[in-house]
């Protein structure tokens, strides 16, 4: 049996997960589950798999699991803050860790199962996003395993020579093409986009997400984010990484040969197709998707973005070509400029706007350790708060 630890088990990707897991349960045993503060959402999985442990990040939520889950005569040691993170990510039970935590909250659990030498089922961005040279040092040195989960990272996988590592000019392969849907507004005017509303933003046309990453679907942050992501996965560089607007998201994303060969990956679009891959890699398992049917598909367009439109992923090239902080100060930016959103305290167009003048605010340092990555994400939080403050 494979021990697996959930990283935000309560989240589309942790229930997704759970689902595949639930599968197969001749193969995989749950042995932590891990959420905020929905204890509603916890308690109800920790009733289903009986896990060794469950962890809060909100202490007073945990102390109300651990009651319910006493009332109730389950045995499950309940943890608390980052450092029961940590020990779930890290401890010889898990064998897997899927890390599925969103935003910079997930960077510390998730370094900790790299140390610690776990197959790592990457769909936390944020840790190679924020922190992509010291955890993929980290990677190395811990004898992990890094099975990527965002749908187009692992199509890129999927379509990958096996020796990529060696250096992708190497293993003769010219460019990496991450797809997007273009979210939905892809249509819509510039002058449109200045009254978007929070819950048109999170209607997505294509996948069932969270309403953070569906903002940021939205303003293809999301995307941005991914080229970053693609760059530490791949060992590449952005020059090499072209995003495709393919509205239909029928191809996850594809790579291109140096002999003019292209390899796509397609299926229908559902988190638990790569999510299945990588439990099984090398092997395949049953997901629960339905089988494309291409026929009903009929059609697959394309077009390259428009950098106007979507200036955060303009704003994402301009910082991984920076390099160091830089996008560490880019991610924390727009955490706090879609939280603002989301909350009414920021129009739809403003969260580029706040984010570029947090990045003039802040030249990005060549210094990578963990304090200073800490520092600058805080420091970028604070300056992004003052700025959206000075605009209403």
């Amino acid at each position: 049996m494979i021990g697996l630890t959930v990283l935000g088990s309560t989240g589309s990707i942790g229930i997704s997960t759970l689902d595949v897991v639930a599968r197969h349960p001749d193969r995989y045993r749950v042995v932590a589950l891990t959420a905020n503060q929905d204890v509603d959402g916890l308690f109800e999985q920790c009733r289903r798999f009986e896990p060794d442990y469950a962890v809060m990040a909100n202490a007073d939520a945990a102390q109300s699991l651990e009651q319910r889950l006493q009332a109730t005569g389950l045995t499950i040691n309940v943890l608390t803050g980052v450092e029961g993170l940590e020990h779930v990510a890290a401890m010889s039970e898990a064998d897997y860790v899927m890390a599925a935590i969103v935003g910079a909250a997930g960077l510390l659990p998730t370094l900790a199962a790299a140390k610690a030498g776990k197959r790592v089922l990457l769909a936390n961005k944020e840790a190679l996003v924020v922190a992509g040279e010291l955890f993929m040092r980290a990677v190395d040195q811990g004898g992990a395993e890094i099975l990527p989960i965002d749908s187009e990272h692992n199509a890129v996988f999927q379509c990958m020579p096996g020796d990529y590592r060696r250096g992708l000019d190497q293993v003769g392969v010219s460019q990496i093409l991450l797809t997007a849907s273009g979210g939905p507004f892809r249509t819509l005017s510039l002058d449109q986009l200045q009254d978007v509303t929070p819950d048109q933003a999170c209607a997505h046309p294509n996948w069932d997400m969270g309403r953070k990453i569906s903002v940021d679907s939205a303003t293809m942050m999301n995307k941005g984010l991914e080229v970053i992501e693609a760059c530490w996965l791949f060992h590449t560089t952005p020059d090499k990484v072209q995003v495709v607007l393919h509205p239909q998201s029928v191809i996850h994303s594809m790579v291109a040969y140096t002999d003019g060969s292209v390899l796509a990956q397609l299926g229908n679009p559902d988190m638990r197709t790569p999510i299945a891959h990588a439990l099984a890699w090398p092997e395949r398992i049953a997901s629960g998707v339905a089988p494309l049917d291409l026929f009903a598909t009929a059609r697959l367009d394309f077009e390259p973005p428009n950098m106007e439109r979507f200036a955060c992923l303009r704003l994402a090239y301009q910082a991984i070509e920076a390099g160091g902080t830089c996008p560490a100060i880019l991610n924390a930016a727009n955490e706090i400029a879609v939280a603002a959103f989301l909350d009414g305290k920021l129009g739809f167009t403003g969260i580029p706007e706040v984010i570029e003048s947090v990045l003039d605010l802040m030249p990005g340092d060549g210094n990578s350790d963990l304090n200073t990555l800490l520092a600058v994400d805080h420091e970028a939080r604070i300056r992004t708060e003052q700025l959206i403050r000075d605009r209403v």
